[in-house]
């Protein structure tokens, strides 16, 4: 049977014109036309329309009869499948859109503002019409390259929120991956050393909790939450041991051999600390004489396990210390900087220690570290008013 042509369909003539493999091009005595599949269903012979001329040509014809025929020999119902609508994934622009949607209730209002604006002005004009699931390496780094050396920080957001938006639809079935990280990490050059540990600003700390602690629970991801939220260092938390908890006086005594310093130090422990514990119960044994966040064998975490988390986004577990201490100094102005000092475990002159008794201090280190874990965590609707701290 000759194939049918372009001309053939345009000319031809009322009755049944036969294109092979089972299409039809049916005529009608008004001169409308339409196409046509047979195909056989568990050995029974269909026929099912397929649409009209004006709304699909020959070759789409070909190819939506082969994708039913497909269907028909795997048992399926071709039917249903030629009234299936098409889901074409949406744009990187809808995708950031329907993310900031579904998740923003649960952001801090400043977090909800600033996700879209650095969109909108960073990425948008350059990938905001490519579809989600066409989004690779190269596409990102057409955002992130201009800005990834002079704006350091702000290329890290960017790329954190981007992450974001790729990782949400993912979730949502929109593309088969989430964002590449290691990937893109090896194609963007190093910035610039400031000398010392390289931090997150403590605006993008809030967002980054929520995007790397929902789903994933693991012992490092706990571990490095409960690092975030006590302003520790990475190797007290991996070597915490579960005799080192109160978990009735919501603190952590951990011992001079622990400590930098060689000084004991005891740590109040937030609400949101005390979650993290929770959890890190219902994965492991509590037994007196274990660790808190055990790795292999009981054996400790491995730096690696936390820094590789963070690693992408180009700063360090430690750099979280200088997050808090920041967000202390700027946010937190009515509590002295010796209070913030002292909950980092630093050294704190002889004199500061006689201005405030130790009750005292312990109070308000308690009320900094709960206000820092609520801000951390998102919660902050939840703050006490920093007037009522006062000494």
């Amino acid at each position: 049977m000759p194939r049918l042509t372009a001309l053939k369909v345009k000319s031809a003539k009322p009755g049944r014109h036969g294109d092979g493999e089972g299409l039809y091009l049916l005529v009608s005595k008004s001169g409308a036309k339409s196409w046509m599949i047979r195909v056989q269903v568990n050995g029974r012979r269909r026929d099912i329309g397929l649409g009209s001329v004006t709304d699909l040509t020959l070759e789409e014809a070909r190819e939506k009869g082969r994708e039913l025929r497909k269907v028909a020999r795997g048992g399926g119902d071709p039917i249903a499948a030629r009234d299936k609508k098409d889901e074409t994934p949406p744009s990187f622009r809808e995708a950031a859109e329907a993310c900031h949607k579904a998740l923003g209730r649960g952001w801090t209002e400043r977090h909800r503002d600033a996700f879209l604006s650095t969109l909108r002005l960073h990425a948008f004009p350059k990938i905001g019409k490519l579809r989600i699931d066409s989004i690779e390496e190269k596409d990102i780094l057409t955002v992130l390259s201009p800005i990834w050396t002079t704006k350091p920080a702000a290329a890290r957001k960017i790329r954190q929120r981007i992450g974001a938006v790729l990782d949400f639809a993912k979730g949502s079935g929109w593309r088969e991956t989430a964002a590449p990280r290691e990937s893109l990490s090896k194609m963007l050059s190093k910035q610039a050393d400031s000398g010392n540990f390289a931090s997150m600003p403590y605006e993008e700390v809030p967002a980054f909790v929520a995007d790397q602690f929902g789903e994933k629970e693991t012992v490092g991801r706990l571990a490095l939450l409960f690092t975030i939220l006590t302003a520790a260092r990475s190797g007290e938390v991996r070597s915490a041991m579960w005799s080192h908890i109160d978990l009735d006086a919501n603190e952590w005594h951990r011992p001079a051999d622990l400590m930098k310093g060689g000084k004991a130090h005891t740590v109040t422990l937030s609400p949101d600390a005390v979650a993290v514990l929770k959890r890190a119960q219902a994965l492991r044994t509590t037994l007196k004489d274990c660790l808190v966040f055990p790795g292999k064998s009981g054996n400790p975490l491995s730096d690696m396990t936390l820094s590789k988390i963070v690693k992408p986004l180009g700063v360090t577990v430690h750099g979280f210390r200088s997050s808090f201490r920041t967000w202390a100094a700027e946010q937190a102005h009515r509590i002295p900087e010796a209070v913030a000092e002292a909950a980092l475990a630093h050294t704190i002159p002889d004199q500061v220690e006689r201005a405030y008794n130790r009750a005292k201090f312990m109070n308000m280190r308690r009320k900094l570290l709960d206000k820092w874990g609520r801000y951390v965590t998102g919660h902050e609707g939840e703050v006490v008013q920093l007037a009522l701290w006062r000494g």
